[in-house]
């Protein structure tokens, strides 16, 4: 007989089939999850060995962006839309999600991610394995230092990172 725990994340995922809210303690200073039917542009980004394609962004306060990214690289990377506190308090998660199985350096442990209720759903990033796609649609604040990371355990220390270069709006 098998018994299945379902945290609150993993039960969100079970009853809806997607999370669409940020995580708990988002930082709205960074800007907000977008709304699919509002996308002003989209923007393809490709994220190879260590590097993000583009490296520096545009964006226009009050944009909402549908970001397409791309791991062209032969490594899992991530897409996180952040500043160097968000990424430093998510630094421990992504440390436990290699420490623990639920990644290694090459692929992605879905199951093990979900049997541990870490499934990496926030709306401001994406976790892709080489070959993969994912989308995430962003709305942006009206200022702040706002950039994009990799958070996979030793990457943005390696220097995979951009920013996002906040206009003043037309």
């Amino acid at each position: 007989m098998y018994r299945i725990l379902l945290t609150g994340t993993a039960l969100g995922v079970a009853l809806t089939g997607t999370i669409a809210l940020a995580s708990p303690g988002h930082d709205s200073s960074i800007g907000q999850p977008g709304d699919a039917t509002m996308v002003d542009r989209t923007i393809t980004i490709e994220m190879d060995e260590m590097t993000f394609s583009p490296e520096v962004i545009e964006v226009q306060p009050g944009e909402t962006i549908r970001f397409e990214v791309v791991n062209v690289g032969r490594a899992v990377h991530e897409f996180n839309i952040g500043t160097n506190e968000t990424w430093n308090s998510h630094r421990d998660e992504m440390t436990s999600m290699m420490r623990e199985g639920m990644m290694t350096t090459r692929q992605l442990n879905h199951d093990r991610m979900m049997e541990a209720g870490m499934m990496h759903d926030d709306a401001n990033s994406t976790l892709l394995e080489p070959g993969e796609t994912g989308d995430v649609i962003w709305t942006f604040p009206d200022g702040g230092e706002i950039g994009f990371a990799c958070n996979v355990p030793g990457h943005r220390e390696a220097g995979m990172l951009g920013d996002f270069r906040l206009g003043h709006g037309s």
